[in-house]
């Protein structure tokens, strides 16, 4: 079974509420939503990663802040290991690059979402 390990940004704004990111429609998690971030390469730490892929993904400049947990999950066909971070942008609009949609949500309408199933975890402790 392939072992993938990756980092994902939680952005908030100024009003509470989270971005929340909606994948490809392609493969296991066509179309699901998520916190954006992606593979951590070898050598990277998991800030250095962080920020390559949100630069990548959202052409956005952050600043990696509080660590928040690791989450575990076994898909169809992988199992994944994400590291969860805060984050803040410092230059740009979080331009989406690889994502089909995207939506700023309260806490409370976070639950609203079809998410993938190892952002879930990340959900249940920002709705708390």
């Amino acid at each position: 079974m392939k072992n993938i390990e990756v980092v994902a940004a939680i952005f908030t704004n100024e009003n509470n509420e989270v971005f929340c990111a909606r994948r490809k429609d392609e493969g296991e998690l066509a179309l699901k939503w998520e916190f954006p971030g992606g593979k951590i390469e070898p050598g990277e730490s998991h800030q250095e990663a962080l920020i390559r892929e949100i630069k990548e993904e959202l052409s956005t400049d952050i600043k990696v802040k509080d660590f928040i947990m690791t989450v575990r999950h076994q898909y169809n066909s992988f199992h994944l290991t994400m590291h969860a971070y805060f984050a803040e942008v410092v230059n740009g609009n979080l331009v989406l690059n690889e994502h089909t949609g995207f939506k700023w949500l309260r806490k409370e309408e976070l639950y609203s979402l079809d998410w993938a199933a190892a952002d879930l975890p990340i959900v249940d402790f920002l709705a708390k």
